[in-house]
């Protein structure tokens, strides 16, 4: 079955940077839609990046000029570099996988096949 495993987070200050690294196995992370999710306590799940099998990347408002998705077809991992980072991006970041394309519309319903169990991210 399909896993994908995420690495990477931690606590650092505002202002610092992470980079997050999502691991996908019985799955080709160079097809279909990546993509990255967000929930903090209390609020929804917020989609925050997408990319597609052309490389092709979609970003929530809140983090656009300050987080890059890329793909690394070679290891079949999906990373989200994250600069600039403030208290506000605190929460759980979810790896999301599916076969299908259209990743903006899927960033922004959620409708992916195949979740990680996430890392969690804290800003202070």
């Amino acid at each position: 079955q399909v896993q994908l495993v995420e690495s990477g987070g931690g606590s650092v200050q505002d202002g610092g940077s992470l980079r997050l690294s999502c691991a996908a196995s019985k799955f080709s992370v160079s097809v279909g839609c990546m993509g990255w999710f967000r929930q903090a306590p209390g609020k929804e799940r917020e989609g925050v990046a997408a990319i597609d099998s052309d490389g092709i990347a979609s970003y929530a408002d809140s983090v656009k000029g300050r987080f890059t998705v890329s793909r690394d077809n070679a290891n079949n991992t999906v990373n989200l570099m994250m600069n600039g980072l403030k208290p506000e991006d605190t929460a759980m970041y979810s790896c999301a996988a599916d076969p299908s394309s259209d990743c903006s519309s899927r960033l922004s319903s959620g409708n992916f096949g195949f979740w990680g169990q996430g890392t969690q991210v804290t800003v202070s």
